[in-house]
């Protein structure tokens, strides 16, 4: 283990949410590496966006909002996205100077002497009175399981190491997922592949009209629900709906997005269900979700018997010294930047009240 270091907050993860954070320490008075530390897993700026497939043009992106402090502005619809928001990331934390630490693998984070924890890392060990957790869910792709799947002989790709359309020309396709990944995804590659077809646990809905900040909020609150009663979030997503847009309408028109009920096991070669019905397959496409990558918090025992970690805004209940952020509600873009500003604020007073000064309002 490398040398001990004393920082009042640590964060990790520098993505959306965690640079929010780090953007409102910084606004706040907390100095980087002297009184927080930002420690990030990935080899540049850009969080879970640097990694997405490169036919995800900026243009195609679903809501993606604006750090705080510095609009992204003038980029090319047309440039990958991976490309877009790097870029815009990197320039963030220069403009603010956040100098976050890569790549840096937290190991584990477990109780520390004298009230601290201490994060364990690649880098050094961080003995900090407070933690913004931002590590998303990119790392933890969900790959459900399904009788038969060892045997099949064909490819098997989830969303997060889709290559492309191209790479599935001439091939038989089963899209796997009902979310906006799974749609794209069917879109694409119906142009290339020999044949698509499109496998869901639930009906898709479909979403007419404008999604207004009263949606918005209604459906946050579903979520914000979830993670208070300790149960594993859903995505913002999951309960919005589809939004029923020009390319989605043409994909229903054209059959692409001729929507099949989740077969019962996967054969050699491609999947069938209990009705005798038998699809042919070279690929399944598994645009399955992602989940919660937070294994590395297990030593401070957070999670509730339902299997989530039970959040109040975005403090872990079971330790108010943890803030998840980017975490359920917070999941989304515009959710992250509001959950740094929260957590700070909460940390502020916590470090107020250990050093019996006044809280602030």
């Amino acid at each position: 283990m490398n040398d001990m270091r004393e920082v009042e907050v640590a964060v990790i993860g520098a993505g959306q949410a965690g640079l929010a954070a780090a953007y409102h320490l910084r606004r706040t008075g907390f100095e980087p590496e002297r009184d927080f530390v930002v420690l990030d897993h990935s080899p540049g700026p850009g969080g879970a966006w640097q990694f997405r497939w490169p036919s995800l043009t900026y243009g195609k992106v679903h809501g993606m909002h604006a750090l705080p402090g510095r609009e992204l502005t003038g980029a090319d619809p047309a440039r990958p996205s991976s490309e877009v928001i790097a870029e815009y990331f990197t320039a963030y934390e220069r403009a603010f100077d956040l100098r976050v630490r890569r790549p840096v693998d937290v190991t584990a984070v477990r109780e520390g002497a004298g009230g601290r924890l201490l994060v364990e890392s690649s880098d050094s060990t961080w003995a900090t009175k407070a933690l913004i957790n931002a590590t998303g869910t990119w790392d933890r792709p969900f790959w459900p399981r399904y009788p038969g799947q060892e045997t099949f002989r064909g490819r098997q790709v989830h969303t997060a190491r889709y290559p492309g359309p191209e790479a599935f020309a001439g091939l038989r396709v089963v899209v796997v997922g009902g979310g906006a990944s799974g749609t794209q995804h069917l879109l694409e590659l119906a142009p290339y592949a020999a044949a698509t077809t499109w496998v869901t646990r639930r009906p898709p809905v479909f979403r007419e009209g404008p999604f207004d900040e009263d949606a918005g909020r209604a459906a946050v609150a579903l979520v914000e629900e979830r993670v208070r009663q300790g149960l594993p979030p859903k995505s913002v997503v999951s309960v919005t709906g589809l939004p029923l847009n020009d390319a989605i309408r043409q994909g229903l028109a054209d059959g692409v997005l001729d929507r099949l009920p989740m077969f019962d096991r996967i054969t050699p070669d491609g999947v069938e269900w209990k009705d005798g019905r038998r699809v042919s397959a070279d690929v399944i496409l598994w645009a399955t979700g992602f989940r919660p990558a937070v294994d590395h918090l297990a030593p401070l025992r957070l999670r509730e018997p339902g299997g989530g970690i039970r959040v109040e805004g975005t403090r872990a209940v079971a330790d108010p010294r943890v803030h998840l952020v980017g975490y359920g509600p917070s999941a989304s873009t515009i959710g992250a930047n509001r959950a740094g500003r929260a957590a700070v604020r909460d940390i502020r007073r916590l470090l107020a009240e250990s050093a019996g000064e006044p809280v602030a309002a």
